[in-house]
């Protein structure tokens, strides 16, 4: 039953035992939002109030309207990904959210922790990871999808970790020193340029620069590359 606005369940006596949880999908592939809205339509306490394929929609449409979850890719045209989450928290300080990724990398799946969000699932995980990451933050608490969770318990141990750069962002920033764009560097590394983009941003806020020739200035000093 619709109730301005908000959707109540009721029990076989017609009493009214929850409200539906409110969610909003973002994610620029419309695949994976078609594949999300169709699991979390077969559950009965769920409504996906809206969808959208791109940060800046989600914000407009904060403006005016309320919902409970968030689950949102990290990597989106138009802002990065922390700078999404804590926007949309300074906005709705309540809301939950989940992230639904690709990235399995331990220094980033620690950035994403710390913006807020209540969740992190890889989109290679499966359908049941995603409802039992719901029902986890819908009972107030945080949860890591399985592989995340070992993810981070291989990396306590990594001595790796000392490193500034991660051997990805090195091999990224030897590639950049060779003026190889994001696009040579996704088809030299198999990887996609957005992914390229989001380790160029990593690498330039972890060495503090804002420019290629401070980059590579940087890097030489620091034994980077």
């Amino acid at each position: 039953m619709l109730v301005q606005g908000i959707y109540y369940l009721f029990n076989s006596n017609r009493k009214i035992v929850g409200k539906r949880m409110r969610v909003v999908l973002a994610d620029d592939h419309g695949i994976i939002i078609d594949g999300v809205k169709s699991i979390l339509e077969k559950e009965i306490d769920i409504e996906v109030v809206y969808t959208a394929n791109q940060p800046s929609a989600i914000l407009d449409y904060l403006k005016q309207h309320t919902f409970d979850l968030l689950i949102t890719d990290f990597s989106m045209p138009g802002m990065d990904g922390l700078t999404f989450i804590k926007t949309v928290k300074r906005v709705l300080p309540a809301i939950k959210i989940i992230v639904l990724s690709m990235h399995d990398e331990a220094h980033l799946a620690k950035e994403i922790l710390k913006s807020g969000v209540n969740a992190y699932v890889l989109k290679k995980d499966t359908q049941q990871e995603l409802l039992t990451a719901i029902r986890e933050v819908q009972a107030g608490r945080i949860y890591l999808s399985s592989d995340i969770n070992k993810l981070l318990i291989n990396n306590l141990d990594n001595q790796e970790e000392g490193k500034l750069l991660t051997d990805r962002e090195r091999e990224i920033v030897q590639l950049i020193a060779k003026e190889f764009s994001n696009k040579q560097i996704a088809e030299a590394l198999f990887i996609s340029e957005r992914t390229v983009e989001t380790h160029r941003k990593n690498i330039f806020r972890k060495t503090g620069t804002n420019s290629l020739v401070g980059l590579i200035k940087f890097a030489y000093a620091n034994n980077l590359i």
